[in-house]
């Protein structure tokens, strides 16, 4: 705190206020720039801004998890990330920008903590600038008559996170000429001649350009903002008045939209989480990682290009009115050069907690020659009528009194066990999690919160009612976190149930909102302890028995954020233990081998895990189309070849190319298209729970012959 408080009291730097000077005579007292009826007036910081930050520091200081001292190793880090955040691609700064900047690297955290915000505007504004003049330079070139050989063997790095700052005018023309010439031939392989491929170009960059004097110095302040909170963890955040209001309405669902969370990334907008039960959930054809590059109102309208759009933006353009249609043009996450889109349509609509709701079924499956009969229940996430607990609503719906009637329900049908499967679960309610161990234990506790100042709280059940005690399981998978992580580490510490699937998200951290004066911020103040003592950050939960993961964890996962917080521990919290399930994990972990091994849809999986592998290091794309095309070829007759061979294996009719499962694949009561491998999974999580059953009477046998 001392170490904070410090640079509130000291004046900042003459070093700094000398380097400040030499850049604003170049950056911030420029003359508006006038490009293509577009004036860019350099933005400087609001007297707002400067109080603003300090708040920020304040309440960060005050109530976050983290203590970081900001201190010369933090300003470094925050120059870095900032120019990271401001041009991720390197291909607009030059080299001799990050030199002059350099100058900023051990000054910035003086500047922060008096308020000032000069260095990071001046930046913002040479940012700017770059960005006109590559803008310009393409539009250029496309209305040229310069025309583009693809017959070159030239290819275009498309991650350039480890290269070099560029280091000319020359290199970054190059640059830009590539990027240009990758942009028209993945139009032209999506069905548009050169020609309109060049219009939609034309109209991308314009509209980009356009779009340079609608930035505030608001929009500045809050970028920067964000790069400094997020030192602290990932899931620290400032909101700026504006996007204080769209935090509230995604986070009450009341928004008429499509039920996705999206974030920028590159000149992208990129899906993170799809809502459960959602208009995109519905489709059955999104999933979190897939990049959207145009938004079309209606059946009808016209697809609008939004790659480089601001965020804000691209939300307004997708929300609606209710029932009304938006189209979605993506990038969907498996394809393998990036470049493959595809259309679909979503009806927009509400988010009914009822559809959230937790669902039942029966699976029937022979294991060894016999039939049994498990009980699934589907649990998307952990939710509670809040309003309807307030007003004293005896019949208000949560996740526990849900699940508790499906139990019931399942139990007049005499189920052989139960399996609770929270695959893509993102989580919800803290109390539902902690009531819904309580169905499956008689009492005891069930997660420990450990807050900044070092004091742990145990939560528990201290109800001796219980809903099932019977066999179960729980399936998870890289999609299931937060709360899902509480309650399938709960199950797990207690052995009273196996957990079956992959590696959990890992979030173990609790956020609070706070106000400020000028917006609020959502910052990290607890974390959360499995009843073992061990933090679910970070780590996740672990499987007793592992599937096959799909997932990039590289992409998706608390350890695919820069600055999550570490795992560690506490002391572990007393409780019982049901006896049984660690002994005979070996015998559980060969029977699953063995009946995987040549299983059609594992084989399926684990083909596609290979594939990913190999294609996920090449960052390289052709930009000679017959190379191009032949790439693509292979792309899609190894999808067409695996599932065919898995098709085959399962004595179904092949397919002639991979949109064929369109028609082919079964459909919810939803619509939405059941995956193979999902029902896979599933039933080899009803084998396992058999096993263990058969396992638990011959170990019952042992210890109590007759």
């Amino acid at each position: 705190m001392d170490n904070m408080l410090k640079g509130l009291r000291t004046p900042l730097r003459n070093s700094l206020g000398n380097a400040l000077r030499s850049s604003l005579a170049v950056c911030l007292l420029v003359p508006a720039i006038a490009i293509a009826s577009v004036d860019i007036t350099p933005l400087q910081p609001e007297t707002v801004h400067q109080q603003t930050i300090k708040d920020i520091i304040g309440s960060l200081n005050a109530g976050h998890y983290n203590k970081i001292n900001v201190d010369d190793s933090l300003s470094s880090d925050i120059l870095d990330k900032y120019l990271e955040e401001l041009d991720p691609s390197k291909s607009y700064f030059y080299k001799s920008d990050i030199a002059e900047f350099d100058a900023y690297r051990y000054e910035l955290d003086d500047a922060i903590l008096n308020g000032n915000l000069d260095a990071a505007f001046a930046i913002f504004n040479r940012q700017q600038q770059r960005i006109i003049e590559r803008l310009n330079w393409t539009l250029d070139r496309l209305n040229s008559e310069q025309t583009f050989n693809f017959s070159l063997d030239e290819t275009l790095n498309t991650d350039r996170e480890k290269d070099d700052w560029i280091g000319s005018q020359s290199e970054m023309d190059d640059l830009w000429r590539k990027r240009i010439k990758s942009a028209i031939l993945n139009l032209t392989l999506a069905d548009k001649s050169e020609q309109e491929a060049r219009k939609t170009l034309i109209k991308r960059y314009t509209s980009q350009l356009n779009r340079l004097s609608q930035n505030k110095s608001e929009d500045v302040f809050q970028r920067f903002a964000n790069v400094f909170t997020k030192h602290f963890d990932p899931h620290t955040s400032y909101f700026s008045p504006r996007n204080s209001e769209n935090f509230k309405i995604n986070m009450s669902l009341s928004l008429e939209g499509i039920g996705a969370v999206l974030q920028s990334e590159n000149e992208f907008t990129k899906i993170v989480r799809l809502v459960p039960a959602g208009p995109a959930d519905k489709t059955g054809q999104l999933k979190p990682a897939d990049l959207i590059v145009g938004v079309g109102q209606g059946e009808t309208g016209e697809i609008e290009d939004v790659v480089g759009w601001r965020l804000d933006d691209v939300v307004d353009l997708i929300r609606g009115p209710k029932d009304s249609v938006v189209r979605l043009e993506i990038i969907p996450s498996d394809s393998e050069d990036k470049a493959g889109r595809k259309t679909i349509s979503i009806k927009r609509n509400t988010v009914e907690l009822e559809e959230q709701a937790a669902q039942k079924r029966i699976l029937n499956v022979k294991h060894n020659d016999k039939d049994y009969k498990l009980g699934v229940i589907d649990i998307p996430a952990f939710y509670i009528d809040f309003a309807a607990l307030q007003r004293g609503d005896k019949n208000y719906k949560s996740t526990t009194r849900d699940v508790e009637k499906l139990i019931s329900e399942l139990q007049t049908e005499k189920i052989d066990g139960l399996i609770i499967d929270l695959r893509n679960n993102g989580g919800g309610s803290l109390r539902e999690a902690n009531e819904l161990v309580g169905l499956f234990i008689d009492r005891g506790p069930t997660v420990q919160i450990r807050d900044p100042n070092g004091r742990v709280d145990i939560l528990g059940d201290f109800n001796p009612k219980i809903a099932y005690n019977g066999p179960m399981a729980v399936v998870v998978n890289r999609l299931s976190a937060s709360a899902s992580e509480i309650f399938a580490g709960a199950i797990q510490d207690y052995q009273r149930g196996i957990i079956v699937g992959n590696q959990t998200f890992g979030k173990g951290t609790v956020q609070t909102l706070q106000s400020l004066d000028h917006g609020q911020i959502k910052l990290t103040h607890a974390k959360f302890y499995r009843i073992s003592g061990e933090s679910t950050q970070h780590k996740g939960v672990i499987p007793d028995i592992t599937f096959p993961e799909t997932f990039d964890t590289s992409e998706i996962g608390e350890s695919a954020l820069d600055g999550a917080l570490p795992w560690d521990q506490v002391k572990e919290a007393r409780h019982g233990i049901f006896k049984g399930i660690d002994s005979f994990k070996p015998e559980l972990e060969k029977r699953h081998n063995l009946r995987t091994d040549n299983q059609p849809d594992f084989n399926f999986l684990r083909a596609q895990i290979s594939r990913q592998t190999e294609v996920r290091g090449d960052t390289t794309f052709p930009l000679n189309e017959t190379k191009l095309l032949a790439k693509r070829d292979l792309a899609d007759k190894w999808q067409v070849d695996a599932e065919n061979k898995r098709r085959l294996a399962k004595g179904q009719a092949p397919i002639a190319k991979i949109t064929d499962l369109d028609d082919l694949l079964e459909k919810d009561e939803k619509g939405r298209p059941i995956s193979p491998e999902s029902e896979a999974i599933l039933e080899e999580s009803a084998h396992i729970l058999l096993d263990m059953v058969d396992l638990t009477k011959q170990l019952l046998t042992t210890y109590n012959p007759k």
